[in-house]
């Protein structure tokens, strides 16, 4: 069975690949992500094949799994907070509106490639400036497309149509899916 290799650096997908039951290692990759004037939908898979690709050209025998998420009110991409400004007004647009969350899945290895988009629709509460004073004080928002997870705890998110591990950055319905289809259905 070929190694698995998680092509990225995130605590939450360690966590959830983990908690799918598969051993891995992991390896970020070195792909760099700039903005190609594509879709939501488009960049998120562009970045997590990218991100597998990078990856799989030092580990050929290897099967690797890259992931992207983007976050995108009415089509406008939010990617990482730059500063804690960056994350107040992002924290801003998505108060009271929904948005959807896209995640890129990049499932590569030699002779083999399964790429998917799985999309969230998310609704966010009505927020305070206290509550995204208070939320970005926290430090919770750094390194989080659209400054914000929905695993954190906080009241930030009203509802969601869709996958809620989509939402933490790793739709894991479908990673099983595509990990199956690459292991010929067994689990490793």
């Amino acid at each position: 069975m070929q190694e698995l290799i998680l092509a990225s650096n995130s605590p939450r997908r360690r966590t959830l690949l983990s908690d799918m039951g598969y051993a891995f290692t992991v390896e970020p990759s070195q792909f760099e992500e700039i903005p190609g004037g594509y879709s939501a939908r488009d960049t998120a898979l562009f970045f997590a094949y990218g991100k597998a690709a990078d990856v799989l050209s030092r580990h050929p025998d290897a099967l690797v799994l890259g992931a992207d998420t983007v976050v995108a009110p009415e089509g406008e991409i939010l990617g990482k907070p730059k500063d804690e400004e960056d994350a107040k007004r992002m924290l801003r647009r998505l108060s009271g509106r929904a948005h959807s969350v896209y995640t890129g899945v990049a499932l590569l290895g030699k002779g083999f490639e399964l790429c998917r988009v799985v999309e969230t629709e998310v609704i966010f509460a009505p927020l305070t400036e206290e509550i995204i004073e208070a939320y970005v004080a926290s430090g919770l928002p750094r390194g989080k497309a659209g400054a914000y997870g929905i695993q954190d705890g906080w009241p930030l998110v009203e509802k969601i149509n869709g996958s809620y591990t989509n939402v933490v950055g790793l739709p894991t319905e479908e990673v099983e899916t595509m990990l199956r289809a690459a292991y010929g259905g067994e689990r490793c």
